[in-house]
């Protein structure tokens, strides 16, 4: 079979490359199952890829024999869900979850490394998503998975195809390493500027300088008058929106007459004691205070149309970019919009915590959205809360992480006068502009790194990658044979080891 410039290449299926396993778990209940014997790989075990890490988790021999045993330079790939076709190479025999497949090669006719270069490589991964079932969460079962076709050549070049791989990646994955620690070093400049501002560092040589600014009770009053000012609004439109229903011969549930603000609580002792110092003209407060938390609700089938307020949902909660306005639209229902000026906070999942500011919508479940007072600037209480949200984050439960209500409602940040406010969000804007510049440039740098790994694999499986000098001695090695004739040798051994379908 010709592929790209090279001819002397075979197609099969991935069932004809060795045995093919899915995983197990041994029941929980059984701790006889459990050690640290052997290792017992998942998905996210997976991440190193090629450098897999030994799971954390291990079985004990009893375990391994009611799981599936694999050797070591199996190739491992996920079969279901958000992460289906993340693979990953073994270098330690172990068992994994029933949420991937194991491809076991033929030894000494197929080179491990070769399969799970492939098996990363762009045409594969599009036949993997391609063949995966079309719902909420994507499987591959093994039938379909057994059937996806592989490439191969003889075993020289598939050496050699390895060998030019791992020299380019070696060089590739060096440049990552760079710039994956200059991003973590801006991560951690970011947040000592964040901390210095939170504290008021950073404003206390403007601070000295000034003469009128409120003390700390003077804030907390115009934050309780702000409030009662808030509620008076929300009352006269109420009664307002009740007229309209008497008029319409109350038709319908009568509205909800708002909330009357709680009192503002002075901070016990054992409060202020977990609490760093701060300015004097500064207080703390908790979110309850000095905002509204409105709550998601994914919309019903009934309630969604082609008109009226977009839904967003979470699409991928590692970036601000991670969600979007999705097509649903519920009909006008009040009580669920979120109004704009608000700060929405993903609380569920893997990338609870995330900030992002929004627009007015509806939410999914998955999504809260925080509004301050018209009295609090925007962007000081959103860039408090990326210094606190690790504190938030740690009081999520469950195996999925969620965060509740009062998590949020329930996180403290110190507060200085809207002018210093202001002038916190200056000093912040000024040191972490050229910061802004420097993640960007590193995420458009890793983000081309990436293609360029994906054009080299690319390149690998097309027939591509050698060039003529490197094909030759590759056709000169003792061990050389035609594709056509490493195929008949790897069916003859399916029929020797039973796997013969």
């Amino acid at each position: 079979m010709q592929i790209g410039n090279f001819i002397d290449w075979v197609e099969l299926n991935i069932d004809e490359l060795g045995e093919i396993k899915t995983g197990s778990t041994p029941p929980k209940s059984r701790p006889e199952y459990y050690g640290i014997d052997y290792p017992f790989y998942k998905p996210t075990d997976l991440n190193a890829g090629y450098n897999t890490r030994t799971s954390i988790d291990g079985l004990s021999e009893l375990g391994i024999q009611k799981a599936r045993f694999i050797p070591e330079n199996a190739i491992l790939i996920t079969c279901i869900g958000a992460t289906i076709g993340k693979a990953g190479i073994i270098r330690k025999a172990g068992a994994c979850n029933q949420q991937i497949n194991a491809i076991v090669p033929y030894e000494k006719l197929l080179n491990p490394n070769f399969v799970y270069f492939q098996t990363t490589a762009p045409k594969f991964q599009k036949e993997i998503k391609h063949n995966a079932s079309a719902t909420t969460l994507p499987i591959l079962n093994k039938g379909k998975f057994e059937k996806l076709p592989f490439y191969i050549c003889p075993i020289p070049e598939q050496r050699a195809i390895v060998a030019k791989i791992e020299q380019l990646f070696s060089d590739w994955d060096n440049g990552i390493v760079n710039l994956k620690k200059a991003q973590e070093q801006l991560k951690i400049y970011r947040q000592a500027v964040l901390k210095k501002a939170f504290v008021g560092e950073l404003t206390r040589k403007w601070r000295e300088e000034q003469t009128d600014l409120p003390s700390a009770e003077e804030l907390l009053q115009q934050i309780k008058e702000e409030r009662e000012r808030h509620y008076q609004k929300q009352l006269d439109e109420w009664k307002k929106t009740v007229k309209g229903w008497e008029d319409n011969g109350k038709d319908g549930k009568k509205p909800s007459r708002p909330k009357k603000p709680k009192e503002l609580p002075p901070l016990s002792e054992g409060e202020l004691k977990e609490l760093p110092e701060l300015p004097e003209v500064w207080c703390w407060v908790k979110l309850d205070v000095i905002g509204k938390l409105f709550c998601g609700q994914s919309p019903s089938t009934s309630e969604v149309n082609t008109e009226g307020y977009g839904t967003l949902y979470i699409t991928g909660p590692e970036q601000w970019n991670g969600v979007k306005i999705k097509n649903d639209k519920w009909t006008e229902y009040p009580k669920r919009i979120v109004p704009d000026g608000c700060i929405f906070i993903t609380v569920k999942g893997a990338g609870v915590g995330t900030l992002f500011p929004g627009v007015s919508c509806t939410i999914g479940r998955d999504i809260y959205a925080y509004r301050p007072l018209e009295i609090i600037n925007f962007e000081f209480v959103i860039n408090a809360l990326r210094h606190g949200i690790d504190l938030v984050i740690m009081k999520a439960k469950g195996d999925i992480p969620g965060l509740s209500k009062n998590h949020i409602l329930d996180h403290f940040i110190g507060l200085p006068s809207i002018e210093e406010q202001n002038q916190i969000i200056c000093e912040i804007e000024t040191r972490l502009s050229v910061c802004d510049k420097l993640e960007a440039t590193i995420a458009e740098a890793l983000q081309k790194s990436e293609a360029l790994r994906q054009s080299i694999l690319k390149r690998a499986f097309e027939g591509k990658l050698l060039n003529e000098k490197e094909l030759e001695e590759a056709r000169n090695a003792p061990d050389w044979e035609p594709a056509a004739k490493l195929l008949e040798r790897i069916k003859t051994e399916k029929e020797k080891t039973g796997n013969k379908k």
